[in-house]
C-alpha cells in the first residue's frame, strides 16, 4: 500500500476528468472533492480532447452510454494516452447489452487502459467468460468460494490488455498479472449505495494520477481507502438512518481520511 498516498493527493491535487453516468456524477465529484482531487465531467466530443489535456488523469464509465459519449472516451482516451495520464476504465453493466459489449472492445482496441474496475461479471464479460449481469446489480458477490477462480480471471484479463484489474465485491482483488492483493475492508450496506464502484474508480483515477509509477498499490490503496470510510460510515449510523445517509457519511469519511487511519485500518492480503 502507499502509505503516503492521500498526503500525495492532497498535495498535488489534480483535475480528473470524468466521462461518467448522470446517476452518479454528483457523488464521483463529490467523492474527489473530499479526497483532495479536483472534478471535472465533460461528456462532448467538441471538447472532450481539449479538457483531459489539463487533467492529470482520465476516467471512463459506461454507466449511461451513448454513441456521442462514447466517441468522447474514445477522443480523451487517446489524449490521455499520448500525454502519460493515468486511464482508469468502469466497464457498468458490461455484458448487458451487444452494444455495451461492443463499446467495452472498442475501447481496449483503441485506448491503452491502465486500470480495470469492475465486478465480478463486468470483469467476466471483459475476459470474453459467459456472464449472467443483466443490469449493475449482480449475484455474482465475490465470496471466499469463488476467490481462485476470481484471481485466475483478473490476472487472465491483466495479461492480456497490460492493465491493472480490479475485482470488487464481498471482499475486493487487485491484480497486475504477477502480484495479487485482496482487500477485506467493506461493509455490506455500501451494496445499497448506487454509484460505490462508480466512486471507487474516480478515487482510483485520483491516487494513480498522484501516484503514476505505482499503478497497482494506488488501486489497492483507492479499494481500501473508500472500504475503510464504508465502514466508518456504517458505524455512524443511528436507528434513524439509512442508506442515504451511510452515503452522506461515506464522503464526510474520505474528507476526513488520514494516512495514518488508512494504514492502521487497512485489512490487505498479498495472495
Amino acid at each position: 500500500m502507499l502509505y503516503d498516498i492521500i498526503k500525495k493527493v492532497r498535495l498535488t491535487a489534480p483535475r480528473i476528468h470524468c466521462i461518467t453516468n448522470y446517476v452518479t456524477a454528483n457523488d464521483c465529484a463529490n467523492i474527489l472533492l473530499a479526497c483532495g482531487a479536483s472534478p471535472i465531467m465533460a461528456d462532448c466530443p467538441e471538447e472532450s480532447a481539449e479538457i483531459t489535456a489539463h487533467c492529470g488523469g482520465l476516467v471512463i464509465n459506461l454507466g449511461t452510454l451513448s454513441p456521442q459519449r462514447l466517441e468522447a472516451m474514445l477522443i480523451s482516451g487517446k489524449k490521455a494516452n499520448e500525454l502519460g495520464l493515468p486511464v482508469v476504465f468502469d466497464p457498468v453493466g458490461a455484458g448487458a447489452s451487444e452494444f455495451r459489449t461492443n463499446a467495452a472492445k472498442k475501447l481496449f482496441n483503441e485506448v491503452r487502459i491502465d486500470i480495470i474496475r469492475g465486478n465480478l461479471s463486468e470483469i467476466r464479460s471483459l475476459a470474453g467468460a459467459s456472464s449472467r449481469e443483466h443490469g449493475v446489480d449482480t449475484a455474482d458477490i465475490l465470496t471466499d468460494d469463488k476467490l481462485q477462480r476470481a484471481v485466475r480471471l483478473a490476472k487472465e484479463l491483466s495479461a492480456k490488455t497490460g492493465s491493472v484489474t480490479v475485482i470488487t465485491g464481498e471482499n475486493d482483488i487487485a491484480t497486475d498479472a504477477s502480484a495479487v492483493y485482496r482487500i477485506k475492508n467493506g461493509h455490506p450496506i455500501m451494496s445499497r449505495i448506487t454509484g460505490c464502484g462508480c466512486m471507487l474508480s474516480a478515487i482510483t483515477g485520483a491516487f494513480a494520477a498522484a501516484a503514476p509509477e505505482s499503478r497497482l498499490l494506488a488501486a489497492v490503496s483507492a479499494a481500501a481507502a473508500l472500504d475503510i470510510c464504508g465502514e466508518l460510515a456504517a458505524a455512524r449510523l443511528t436507528s434513524a438512518d439509512g442508506n442515504a445517509s451511510c452515503r452522506n457519511y461515506m464522503i464526510d469519511a474520505v474528507y476526513r481520511l488520514t494516512d495514518e487511519t488508512l494504514t492502521e485500518k487497512a485489512n490487505i492480503e498479498k495472495l
